[in-house]
């Protein structure tokens, strides 16, 4: 998993928690890295998800609330420092359409070895789009904080409904619809 993950997901919890809360939790969750992370980095996902465990333990907040919000947070940082990306499109379903013939290609130009969840889209009426998440790491919320973001950002009014396909969490359907 690439560094820009855990320096954001760090940054978050600071800023929520502040940096003694963040040193906890480092020292909590017993990472072979011991929270050195470098944005370029790659780095184990089971270290992302000791991570998680640890801020939920310490939070009571529940991992899907806590990922739906690094979503949202990663998607003003991807904004701030990939802003070349966002110009490119007019709306949310122009944007989330070409996740993976686009955007994925480009992060994988600057990442050849990010291992990037998989993306299907299908229209299905004027105002809705179906998403298929595909990712063994099984971070749908992540995803449903990103696709909110990114209504948001094109201010488009709209909601997502999830679908689990699998029982496992690593295939995912959500269906975003917006108004007019």
């Amino acid at each position: 998993m690439k560094g820009i993950v855990f320096t954001e997901f760090l940054e978050m919890v600071e800023k929520k928690f502040g940096y003694a809360f963040v040193d906890q939790i480092i020292n909590e969750a017993n990472l072979p890295t011991k929270g050195a992370y470098t944005s370029v980095g790659t780095y184990p996902h089971q270290e992302m998800v000791s991570l998680l465990m640890t801020v939920h333990f310490h939070s009571q907040i529940p991992v899907d609330d806590l990922l739906k919000t690094f979503g949202n947070h990663l998607f003003g940082v991807f904004k701030k420092s990939y802003a070349v990306f966002f110009d490119k499109f007019t709306s949310a379903f122009d944007m989330l359409e070409n996740i993976e013939n686009h955007i994925h290609v480009e992060v994988k130009k600057l990442y050849p070895d990010a291992e990037l969840p998989r993306f299907e889209t299908e229209r299905i009426g004027l105002n809705s789009l179906k998403m298929v998440y595909y990712s063994d790491r099984r971070m749908s919320a992540l995803a449903e904080g990103l696709i909110e973001s990114t209504l948001e950002y094109f201010n488009q009014k709209g909601g997502i409904k999830i679908e689990q396909v699998d029982n496992e969490g690593k295939i995912v359907t959500f269906i975003i619809k917006t108004e007019g």
